[in-house]
């Protein structure tokens, strides 16, 4: 029978423990690192390294506008039809966020939370806005050409996206700016409880529960919701007018979502919540 050697033992029980301590609960420092190192990450790269991963990004979230449409023309007109065909929402913001892509919503957490502690990153972080808000909005009027001007995606898809752009246009602004607040927040939460997640399948399962109910409630968001509308004016279903006076407000929405809603509290959760910890020693 052979031997077991109780110093090899010894030497596996501790990798083991580490393992499992990297499994605890994370606290909101952890989590706050975690976010910061990302945004040192992303902020380093080049303008046209993240110019072609905010098209990527944009021209990826059409996969949620087209998800969506498809489920609908495929179960008919319904609420529950409506229901399930959101669940198919969150594919554009599962391979944006895992695929580490530029989402310019994902970057009013990780850039902006390190602004906050790092100010010097401040004109940095503009520079990133500056290139992926554009590149977004150019991938998500590249998917809308691929879908209305090509015979690549069938037609009764194509005319229910139109659908789905024109009942983001019929709001008024003011319902556009705080439904992208709520949109940009939740966005920017999915963000933050992914830097959270020890695995990929943690990840994507909380990118879809809060992204299918930004889906659900027709939350505005900047850069999915450009990708409906886009199809909507290309297909002249709406005048090219309709697209500024609907995207301003969302990306003001979103903006205030992320920033505040998120960034600013979690952040100082973390900072004043660690002082507190330090005085109670």
């Amino acid at each position: 029978m052979p031997t077991v050697d109780t110093h090899d033992a010894e030497e596996q029980q501790p990798s083991g423990l580490s393992q499992q301590k990297d499994l605890e609960r994370p606290s909101a420092d952890d989590i706050y690192e975690q976010v910061a190192t990302s945004a040192r990450q992303e902020l380093a790269r080049s303008s046209f390294s993240l110019a072609l991963s905010g098209f990527g990004a944009g021209a990826f979230m059409g996969l949620s506008a087209l998800g969506t449409a498809i489920a609908l023309v495929l179960m008919g007109a319904s609420e529950h039809a409506r229901i399930i065909s959101r669940m198919f929402y969150p594919i554009g913001f599962i391979v944006v966020i895992i695929g580490r892509s530029q989402l310019f919503t994902e970057n009013t957490l990780y850039p902006v939370a390190l602004v906050l502690s790092e100010k010097r990153q401040f004109w940095n972080t503009m520079r990133l806005w500056a290139v992926v808000l554009p590149t977004n909005v150019l991938g998500a009027f590249g998917f809308a050409m691929l879908a209305s001007h090509t015979t690549a995606i069938d037609p009764a898809f194509v005319s229910t996206m139109s659908t789905l752009g024109a009942k983001a246009l019929a709001h008024p602004a003011t319902t556009v700016f705080w439904s992208g607040v709520i949109g940009g927040w939740m966005i920017a939460l999915a963000a933050w409880l992914v830097s959270a997640s020890h695995s990929v399948t943690g990840s994507v399962m909380l990118i879809w529960i809060l992204t299918y109910v930004v889906g659900l409630g027709d939350f505005a968001h900047c850069i999915a919701s450009s990708c409906e509308i886009f199809v909507t004016i290309l297909t002249h279903s709406a005048p090219w007018t309709a697209f500024p006076e609907w995207f301003f407000p969302a990306v003001g929405g979103n903006i205030v979502g992320g920033v505040c809603l998120v960034t600013i509290l979690e952040y100082g959760q973390t900072i004043y919540g660690g002082e507190a910890t330090k005085q109670d020693k």
